[in-house]
């Protein structure tokens, strides 16, 4: 990615205004530049000549109010420029945030949820020194140099043409070490990827590897790829200090022979002592934006290797392109394919939901992990899913959810296909029982009402009781108020289970999918949850994935997928 990316200015387009505001400071801070140095020159020369203070009140009055509203414009464009990044990253943020849980929830691209948690926090972060400071201070790298030749040149034609010769070494450098940059920032971004993803695995399987007893066996490979993220940072900001010493060399350089030439035909009389004044002190001035532009470039650099893989996502196509967007809520079908968008899907509870030659593959895994699945789940059945680890199980679950859209085959409900129906009114008629489910931070009442939001306290304790959640929920300190997720109270799988199924009772929908709701569970725990899902499975359509046999043989009927990774997919056995 370049220091100016059209994708990243895009995406800025609420913080046009404040871009706009920070051009016009930086316009006004040009011309207070040539006041300044005009007004300070004339001071000097008049009192090199003999003027008495009293002679010069007025223009050091006006020299303080320059400096003065200089400083105040200095002030004013940081407060902008901040305002205008704040704005820019919470869309920027907003953007990633549904484009993956809208479009993507599955994340079958590969993209990790470690890289994910880096880029959107960390990583936008890292965006703001770019919208903050690199982007106004390019525009008065812009603005200044064009506005002090226009000035010296009419006064001092050589020296402007001295200025000139000189000013484009300090872009030159800025350009070298800028490439060279752009690699280490995103080597350092990689090792951040991985040292997350690392530390994300780590927490997942710390009851695993505690069981094991081999947490501790891992602080060496956490400590190693912190190690290499250190590295990388560290030589990333030594390059930048080492280009500060390098920028500072080059426009002192220039400063130096603006100074020598301009003091050589002082002292022989070929230029006046004001015009010589208001040169050297506009000097400084024309190198100084050039060089804080190449500050910025760097501290804005981190944030220009994360945005490049930020934008790569949010411009990857839909996993589920029928899926992804629901049609308009009024107004005729729009045609999308080969048909029409139909505005609600048959109801599981009185139409046949059917894989039919079902395929799918996983992008980043070779051989397909269904091919030509046919299934059908009839109005009120329950379907026990079973077979080894890989055969595709949880895969059936996440089609049905309209996680993912197959690769050849559809999936019918009533016979109208699932793509060509409103994917939110679809899922409105499910519920969800995963294998790890998730407790967001709140209260229990509140994990229980992500179920049914709407539904009231009597509903959540009738949920509960049905969930076998009741007597758990009640032997809590707070009850239905206790906080549990990030920072609450930690819940056994058992009871985690417990609460989920909590939900799915609150959500009475028609078609309920669980995925392997007693693993990991021991005994009693198992039978607890196994209870609970006979009071929930009757007079609806169940899809469950079961490892278990003494649970799928509560079934209706059983579906065995064959096959493992090694061999691929096996002809699909009922039973």
């Amino acid at each position: 990615m370049g220091p100016i990316d059209r994708r990243l200015l895009a995406r800025a387009r609420s913080a046009r205004r404040t871009l706009a505001a920070d051009c016009a400071l930086g316009l006004g801070s040009a011309l207070l530049v040539l006041i300044q140095a005009s007004l300070l020159a004339t001071v000097l020369a008049r009192a090199f000549h003999g003027a008495t203070l009293g002679a010069l009140r007025g223009q050091i009055a006006l020299v303080a109010l320059a400096f003065a509203a200089r400083g105040l414009l200095a002030w004013s464009f940081e407060v902008v420029g901040r305002r205008g990044a704040a704005g820019v990253l919470s869309e920027l943020r907003l953007a990633l945030l549904r484009r993956r849980l809208a479009a993507q929830p599955a994340a079958l691209d590969g993209a990790e949820a470690g890289e994910l948690v880096a880029a959107s926090v960390q990583g936008v972060d890292a965006l703001e020194a770019y919208f903050a400071r690199y982007l106004p201070q390019l525009v008065l790298a812009c603005v200044v140099p064009v506005a002090v030749l226009a000035w010296v040149a009419p006064i001092d034609a050589e020296s402007a043409l001295v200025m000139l010769g000189t000013l484009p070494l300090v872009p030159l450098f800025m350009w070298l070490i800028g490439s060279y940059t752009a690699q280490r920032t995103r080597r350092s971004w990689r090792e951040l990827h991985l040292l997350a993803s690392h530390f994300l695995d780590l927490v997942r399987g710390l009851p695993t590897l505690r069981a094991f007893n081999r947490a501790g066996a891992q602080r060496a490979g956490l400590a190693a790829s912190s190690e290499r993220y250190r590295k990388a940072t560290m030589g990333t900001l030594r390059v930048s200090f080492l280009s500060g010493s390098v920028l500072e060399l080059a426009a002192t350089l220039g400063v130096a022979l603006v100074a020598v030439t301009i003091g050589v035909r002082l002292d022989e009389g070929g230029v006046a002592l004001r015009t010589a004044l208001v040169v050297l002190i506009l000097a400084p001035e024309l190198y100084l934006p050039l060089r804080r532009l190449g500050a910025e470039f760097h501290a804005s650099a981190d944030g220009l290797a994360v945005a490049e893989r930020i934008l790569d996502l949010l411009a990857a196509p839909p996993e589920a392109p029928g899926l992804a967007e629901s049609p308009p809520a009024a107004g005729p079908p729009r045609d999308v394919g080969d048909g029409p968008w139909i505005a609600l899907p048959p109801s599981p509870a009185a139409a046949a939901v059917r894989f039919e030659c079902v395929s799918f593959a996983y992008p980043r895994r070779p051989g397909l992990v269904l091919d030509g699945l046919e299934l059908e789940l009839a109005p009120g059945e329950t379907v026990a899913l079973v077979g080894p680890s890989g055969a595709g199980k949880s895969t059936v679950a996440m089609l049905l959810l309209g996680l993912a859209s197959p690769l050849r085959g559809r999936i019918s409900v009533g016979g109208v296909d699932l793509a060509r129906c409103d994917i939110r009114a679809w899922r409105a008629q499910l519920a969800w029982v995963p294998q790890h489910p998730t407790l967001v931070p709140g209260t229990i009442a509140d994990n229980v009402l992500l179920g049914n939001p709407r539904a009231g306290a009597p509903q959540v304790a009738r949920a509960a009781r049905l969930a076998g959640a009741e007597e758990l929920i009640e032997a809590l300190p707070d009850g239905y108020a206790t906080v549990v997720g990030e920072g609450g109270r930690t819940l056994s799988a058992g009871e985690r289970r417990r609460v989920a199924l909590a939900r799915a009772f609150l959500r009475d929908a028609p078609l309920v999918v669980l995925d392997e709701p007693t693993a990991d569970l021991d005994p009693d725990s198992a039978e607890r949850v196994a209870e609970a899902l006979e009071r929930l499975c009757p007079e609806r359509t169940v899809l469950l994935i079961a490892h278990r046999p003494e649970l799928a043989s509560r079934a209706d009927r059983m579906v065995e997928l064959g096959g493992s990774p090694a061999t691929g997919p096996a002809p699909l056995v009922t039973a």
